[in-house]
């Protein structure tokens, strides 16, 4: 396990490094999750296996810190994750980035181009969304107070959520769960689609097939993204249909026409 400071007042981010080629890897979690469960299997399968990957989690999650003071916005988590990986000497990297880290992985790749060189991203946050209570994921964490979240409602989350998000949500700080979700549901401006369209390195968007066309794909397809739709998954593509998965980022990351 690897290591680095990356706040002022010494909370540190922590990861998982599998040796191999140059330009390294990147994986990144989404909410409440981590990057070593989710993407262990597809790092080390045959298709992508050999390079240099880290297995990276935000601040808040995982193994890394879980500073109360940090404020949790997509800026904030983007630049932790490049003092992380400016630390470990990574430049060009290749990132693969899930739900909530997709938008953190855009908002790097804006703020510190020479980290990033491709953006596979896996059923990412582009647009803001409602919080609602009762429906699940960031939204339903958002549509609590921090307030109520800390007083109870995480309890109540953790028993919609079920014990498969839970097994890595417990892992979270409970302020950055909230924190985490309230930004990314908010948004920002320029959105994160507006901002994946305008970047200009090789970048793909994988999703579930049963969850219908992307919004907006003819858009991105016309800017350079690559809309790839997966099989037989749901939002956990990685976990659900990992053969598929690692096929379609494979596939990504040596495309050449990007």
């Amino acid at each position: 396990m690897r290591n680095a400071v990356v706040t002022p007042e010494g909370d540190r981010i922590r990861w998982v490094e599998l040796p191999g080629q140059e330009p390294p890897r990147v994986y990144v979690h989404g909410l409440g999750a981590s990057s070593p469960a989710y993407f262990t299997e597809t790092a080390v399968h045959p298709l992508l296996a050999g390079r240099r990957s880290l297995l990276i989690d935000l601040l808040g999650h995982g193994i890394s810190d879980r500073p109360t003071g940090f404020g949790y916005t997509l800026e904030a988590h983007a630049d932790a994750l490049a003092a992380a990986l400016t630390d470990a000497g990574v430049t060009g990297a290749e990132l693969i980035a899930h739900s909530m880290g997709g938008s953190v992985a855009i908002v790097l790749a804006v703020r510190h181009p020479r980290l990033v060189s491709r953006l596979v991203l896996v059923d990412a946050n582009l647009d803001p969304i409602q919080p609602a209570r009762a429906c699940g994921g960031s939204s339903d964490i958002a549509s609590y107070s921090e307030q109520e979240f800390l007083a109870g409602g995480w309890e109540e989350v953790r028993d919609r959520a079920g014990a498969h998000w839970w097994s890595t949500m417990r892992l979270a700080g409970r302020e950055a769960l909230h924190r985490s979700a309230v930004h990314l549901t908010r948004g920002r401006v320029p959105t994160m689609r507006e901002l994946l369209l305008d970047l200009r390195i090789p970048r793909a968007f994988l999703l579930p097939e049963e969850g219908g066309p992307l919004p907006g794909a003819r858009a991105l397809s016309d800017a350079g993204v690559s809309v790839v739709a997966i099989p037989d998954c749901g939002h956990n593509i990685m976990l659900d249909n990992p053969e598929a998965f690692a096929s379609a980022v494979a596939a990504a990351l040596t495309d050449r026409d990007q």
